[in-house]
């Protein structure tokens, strides 16, 4: 150990210290202590720790741990503080923003354990609520998060969406008119976390390297091979280039889109040397006896099985939504009122209707509401619905899954909503059977409507809780629950893997946002993204249904 690695551990432990409430006097004094070996002017080993006693501010104490830690690696006091640290609550010390005494709050008050679960706050707004945070902090807290995840070499795809579409925009003004540009490869299979977006070009090395150069932030790298170039800003961008020859585009375009095994299953005879040119996708497919299959579709599932057959449907768009469910507004922990979002969803977003779903009266971090506030929630939705009418607000609550698998609210009470999203937000460290015995007891519930989240996961941040799928969607299908597709670019959750298992066994799935603020609703066309690679179409999807056909759903369910 040197003397870097000795400092920063005892500022660790302090730290440590400070978070369980140890001794503030004693506390400060080891931050001190910690100060002072980073600056030491010799080397500590074992041979300078009489030495090192004898500095002021340091002394005999602090000398003998650190001697533990030459020795040992550790020392008693440092252990006994870790071992009563989750794991997560630790990577929350490395965030830049964060000391101790907040990270208390976070994690003591607020409930949250790891690094996903704040940034998921965060998007919540609830960290804003927090005693000593604010807006600003928050925000502020939110940015060095997605640094950290960033500097991990996955993206959310949500995250780099936008700095992709620059790239391409930028480039299309640099080359040409009339080249050819397109993603290819996982981000054009719209897959929930990537490594890099891929872009293949119409154009020679010269003239792509030449148009790259100018991109702003764009640092290349070496070409691997003759046909690559890599370069880099606040993402990994692989350009692929090819002969200005339309043919040899998309020839290209459909063996770099498609997952390993989608090439595969095309057919044994059209490796890639075999493969026909042709001047579309389209035309490609259709010359070796295929439907076109979207660029979403092809992870190698079924797809081309499905093509074969030309079995493959009409996909769902953004354009099939009619109205969007699990929202939240002000009541609970939402950034917006219930009259903003309604008059957002009407007028700027051309939907029939909004669905509220503010937190339940469990969730007393995010405000959720005792039964008097769900009471004051329905008077206004009735007086909006009065004055929006033909637009409607749907009295809706997003009801906590207990521990035992019962709803949040008495039966008289979850009577009154227009529909029931049921979630898991706590005990999430469940045994498989566990988790799953908890999912169905809610789903066998006659007041669920909607089972929101299936799983709780956070992407890149918190695997979710384990649990049988095939159990908890037969469940479903066999109560008429409502399987939620929670469009936040996080949660992404029911995973897209999942999605035709249960349109095969007669379930209903909802995209969901799970807006907390106006911006929130454009979520929904990332859950649209995984309902596409699923194979959902329009039919298969709650919010596509009309307004008069949905209100006829909630009062059948009724």
């Amino acid at each position: 150990m040197d003397n870097k690695t000795i400092a920063k551990t005892i500022r660790r432990y302090a730290q440590l210290m400070e978070l369980h409430g140890e001794n503030p006097f004693r506390t400060k004094a080891i931050a001190a202590a910690a100060f002072k070996l980073d600056k030491l002017p010799f080397v500590i080993s074992p041979q300078t720790i009489e030495r090192l006693g004898e500095v002021p501010g340091i002394g005999q104490r602090t000398a003998q741990k650190i001697e533990s830690l030459l020795n040992t690696g550790t020392f008693p006091e440092l252990d006994s503080l870790l071992a009563a640290t989750p794991a997560g609550v630790l990577e929350l010390l490395d965030i830049k923003g964060l000391g101790p005494k907040k990270i208390q709050i976070i994690w003591q008050v607020l409930g949250i354990e790891n690094t996903g679960e704040l940034y998921y706050a965060c998007n919540e707004n609830r960290l804003a609520e927090a005693k000593g945070f604010g807006l600003k902090t928050q925000e502020e807290i939110k940015l060095a998060i997605e640094f950290s995840i960033a500097n991990q070499g996955w993206f959310l795809y949500a995250h780099v969406e936008k700095l992709a579409d620059d790239i391409i925009t930028l480039l299309h003004d640099l080359l040409p008119n009339g080249r050819k540009i397109a993603y290819t490869g996982d981000f054009r299979r719209k897959c929930e976390v990537v490594k890099t977006v891929d872009i293949i070009v119409e154009a020679s090395m010269t003239e792509l390297v030449e148009a790259v150069t100018k991109v702003a932030a764009l640092a290349i790298h070496p070409p691997e091979n003759a046909s690559l170039l890599e370069a880099k800003n606040d993402i990994g961008v692989t350009f692929r280039f090819i002969p200005a020859d339309p043919s040899s585009f998309y020839r290209q375009l459909l063996i770099t889109t498609g997952s390993d095994g989608h090439l595969q299953q095309l057919d044994e005879r059209l490796v890639e040397a075999q493969l026909p040119e042709f001047d579309s996708e389209e035309a490609i497919y259709r010359s070796i006896g295929l439907q076109y299959i979207e660029p979403e579709l092809r992870e190698g599932t079924n797809e081309v099985a499905l093509a074969r057959a030309n079995a493959i449907p009409r996909l769902i768009s953004y354009a099939d939504l009619r109205g969007t469910l699990h929202n939240h507004s002000t009541y609970s922990d939402g950034v917006n009122t219930l009259e903003e979002m309604a008059l957002y969803c009407r007028d700027e977003l051309r939907l029939e209707y909004l669905g509220i779903c503010d937190h339940s009266k469990t969730a007393v971090y995010a405000k959720g509401l005792t039964i008097d506030r769900v009471q004051e929630q329905w008077a206004e939705i009735d007086a909006l619905n009065a004055l929006l009418a033909p637009f409607h607000i749907f009295k809706g609550i997003e009801s906590d899954i207990l521990g035992d698998g019962s709803l949040d609210y008495p039966d008289e009470i979850l009577a009154g909503f227009d529909f029931v999203v049921a979630s898991v937000h706590s005990n999430l460290h469940m045994d498989v059977q566990k988790a799953t015995t908890r999912l169905i007891r809610a789903i066998e519930n006659p007041y669920t409507t909607i089972l929101g989240h299936p799983t709780g996961r956070l992407l890149l941040s918190r695997s979710g809780y384990p649990i049988d799928y095939k159990r908890v969607i037969d469940a479903c299908a066999a109560n008429g629950v409502v399987i939620e597709i929670n469009a936040n670019p996080l949660r992404l959750d029911l995973d897209w893997r999942w999605h035709r298992y249960a349109v095969e066994q007669g379930a209903l799935l909802a995209i969901n946002p799970d807006a907390h603020r106006n911006s929130g609703f454009s979520d929904m066309q990332y859950g649209v993204y995984m309902a596409r690679k699923g194979g959902l179409v329009a039919g298969n999807c709650l919010n596509t249904f009309s307004l008069s056909e949905i209100t006829r759903y909630f009062e059948r369910q009724k």
